[in-house]
């Protein structure tokens, strides 16, 4: 349904710009629309916005043609002009026919209207400034699906479908290079990881948002679980400011544990989960990642609907507590910062879904 703006006359499209400001598996679950819209103008040139770092997953995506990166200039007040000055520069010179925003920030609807392009859409929102939906041509305002859709790639689906770009395959993939693999087991390997066995897995006890993480005296408990019963070594990853906590995990365990946090690059992430047997974790980008690259996902999912966002697949299982008010989509209880809900997890419940698991998959 067009809230504002005509239907498109029949047009040369070649060259698309899809518009991704969101987080870390935001992009992962962007990807079904990337290979829509490719499926939909196969001769057409795809390229995406991300925020600085996260164009490194996309990287070898066979869908886009050029990735852009919101950066964060450094310097001067002018050499931070002349930075931006310049990426306006490189937007316009594309000439992109249509762009597409997914998001309802602010910095998304100013670089659509930035690009020049003939096209500029969104969805219509609300709750945001006035002016916001003014910078676009069209702006769409779809149905409400009646029932729950299964996974997050709905989200950006539903815009461009207005527009007749879809796909049958709407499970998010990543593509990581042979190179990147290949750095990846030089760096498992001065980590003696490689070494140890032909099966390893990778744990995110660590997330974004406090409320989301389970009790890290927990999560000793199951790196202890899958060395002592599966002879399994343990890889923590996790992001640059995470390191120390992920250290401090490392010294509380029995079992054989490493931690990689801090230590690669997203597009190197993708490829130590791409080499795992199974990635275990917290609702965060981790989980979105690895099923992405073909691995299995056990996540512990609390105040957040494992319904919208769970990886979806007969290979990916959730845990979730027993308490009525799963899922109350709020951020922690009482303003808290954390929820009582995980905390009363135990992990008995982990420990069987663990066991399910490895009883169904596999060797690889």
């Amino acid at each position: 349904m067009f809230v504002k703006g005509q239907p498109l006359q029949k047009r040369d499209t070649e060259n698309i710009l899809i518009i991704q400001l969101g987080d870390i598996g935001d992009v992962v679950w962007v990807t079904p629309t990337l290979r829509a819209a490719k499926e939909k103008y196969p001769d057409a040139k795809v390229s995406i916005l991300v925020w600085e770092g996260f164009g490194t997953l996309l990287e070898q995506d066979p869908s886009l043609h050029k990735i852009f990166e919101v950066r964060r200039y450094k310097g001067s007040i002018f050499q931070k002009v002349i930075g931006q000055i310049r990426f306006i520069r490189g937007l316009r010179k594309e000439r992109f026919d249509q762009v597409f925003d997914l998001r309802a920030g602010d910095r998304g609807a100013i670089m659509a209207y930035i690009t020049g392009a003939p096209v500029r859409v969104s969805m219509f929102y609300c709750e945001v400034p006035f002016w916001r939906n003014m910078l676009f041509t069209h702006v769409v305002d779809p149905p409400v699906p009646t029932k729950k859709t299964l996974g997050a790639a709905e989200q950006s689906l539903r815009i461009v479908r207005e527009f007749g770009i879809d796909t049958e395959n709407t499970v998010p993939k990543l593509w990581v290079s042979e190179n990147v693999k290949e750095q990846v087991r030089q760096l498992l390997d001065r980590q003696n990881i490689l070494n140890v066995n032909q099966r390893w897995i990778t744990l995110n006890p660590f997330s974004r948002w406090q409320y989301k993480e389970w009790d890290y005296d927990k999560w000793v408990q199951i790196i202890d679980l899958v060395w002592d019963k599966y002879g399994l070594s343990t890889v923590i990853i996790g992001s640059p400011e995470e390191k120390d906590k992920a250290s401090e995990l490392v010294k509380k365990c029995r079992g054989r544990v490493f931690s990689l946090a801090g230590q690669t690059t997203l597009g190197e992430l993708a490829g130590v989960l791409a080499l795992s047997f199974l990635h275990i974790g917290v609702d965060s980008a981790a989980p979105h990642i690895a099923a992405a690259v073909g691995v299995s996902t056990l996540t512990i999912y609390g105040p957040s609907d494992w319904r919208d966002w769970a990886p979806p697949g007969d290979n990916h299982r959730v845990v979730t507590p027993d308490d009525d008010c799963v899922p109350c989509h709020q951020k922690g209880c009482d303003s808290m910062g954390w929820s009582k809900c995980l905390q009363n997890l135990g992990t008995d419940k982990v420990q069987r879904a663990i066991q399910e698991m490895m009883e169904t998959l596999s060797p690889r």
